[in-house]
């Protein structure tokens, strides 16, 4: 019987040389099995309307800044003309109040002015002439007083000339010159509002991204808040990862892994963001029998360089991953 295991051992032997192979070697097997998962964008108006135009298409890629779609903007419009005119008439009347009055009417009062100082010299004449006549006994008393009053009276009219000509040119009171400011900071904020409002029912694309899959079609009627286009960034691919109990040792955030997974180009690579605090069951969709029924702790990493070899081609979401430890990887 011994003779018969040892022919046997021998056989077996012999054929793993032939084969190439050799027990007890050969790649390790991967740390974790996983999945793609994305973060989309969804990008809504913030008002209902109907849908005018639809500017991208499902699976196209746009950049930063493109236009998405454009909710119907008439009415929208209208309000910003409106308050940009609020606006205009608000800092009209504050332009107002600083200047003060017209020069047209300036030049009245100018006028009124100049007629006080000329009826001024003439009742000072006549009261110094009706002081001599008076000293002299050749005029009455009653003549000096009316010449007196005449002369207190010109000399009033002409200090109050002289004080509607210097108001004329003063400013409102600092009350009504702060409620002025005050009216135009709010027409300000006011069209501010509006015209942020016209951009937000015309958004364009935060940045580089697939279209993922668009909501609505040109005419239908979109809710406030509803999505209308669905964008996946390249930098918003993570991977999900469910990691063996055993192996959450070497598994810490900020780790370094590869990745592999079917057609995806070599080199790529992930870092661990998350760790799941509380172990679950290996889901359905990790088609691996050893772990099938152990203990593991969901792990989230981001790809750190998504468009490796792919001309830009972020990898698709739901696509199975196998990673390693960077350090193995780099040995094998």
């Amino acid at each position: 019987m011994s003779a018969l295991w040892d022919w046997a051992a021998n056989g077996l032997g012999a054929l793993a040389l032939s084969l190439g192979l050799s027990f007890g070697s050969g790649p390790p097997p991967p740390l974790a099995h996983g999945y793609v998962e994305g973060e989309y964008l969804r990008i809504a108006a913030p008002a209902a309307g109907t849908l005018e135009r639809l500017s991208v298409a499902r699976g196209a890629r746009v950049v930063a800044g493109a236009p998405l779609f454009t909710i119907d903007r008439t009415t929208a419009l209208a309000e910003r003309d409106r308050l940009a005119a609020a606006l205009a008439q608000a800092r009209a009347q504050r332009a107002d109040l600083s200047t003060g009055k017209r020069p047209q009417e300036v030049a009245v009062l100018a006028a009124q002015k100049t007629q006080a100082e000329a009826a001024l010299r003439y009742s000072t004449a006549e009261l110094t002439r009706q002081q001599e006549l008076v000293a002299r006994k050749v005029s009455s008393t009653d003549k000096l007083d009316q010449a007196r009053a005449a002369y207190d009276r010109d000399r009033g009219q002409l200090a109050e000339a002289q004080a509607q000509l210097t108001v004329a040119v003063l400013p409102a009171r600092p009350d009504q010159l702060r409620a002025a400011d005050e009216a135009v900071t709010q027409a300000e904020a006011a069209l501010a509002q509006a015209e942020r409002r016209l951009t937000d029912l015309a958004p364009v694309a935060p940045g580089d991204a697939l279209v993922e899959d668009t909501l609505y079609n040109p005419g239908e009627w979109v809710p406030a808040g509803s999505p209308v286009v669905s964008l996946l960034p390249p930098e918003r691919v993570k991977l999900v990862l469910f990691v063996p109990e055993t192996a959450m040792a070497g598994v810490a955030p900020g780790a370094a892994l590869s990745v592999r997974c079917d057609g995806c180009p070599a080199g790529l690579s992930a870092r661990v963001t998350r760790i799941a605090s509380q172990t679950e069951y290996t889901p359905p969709v990790i088609y691996s029998i050893g772990s099938r029924e152990k203990l593991v702790f969901r792990v989230e990493a981001r790809v750190e360089n998504p468009a490796v070899g792919g001309a830009g081609r972020p990898l698709n979401p739901g696509l199975p991953v196998d990673v390693w430890p960077m350090t193995v990887e780099a040995a094998r």
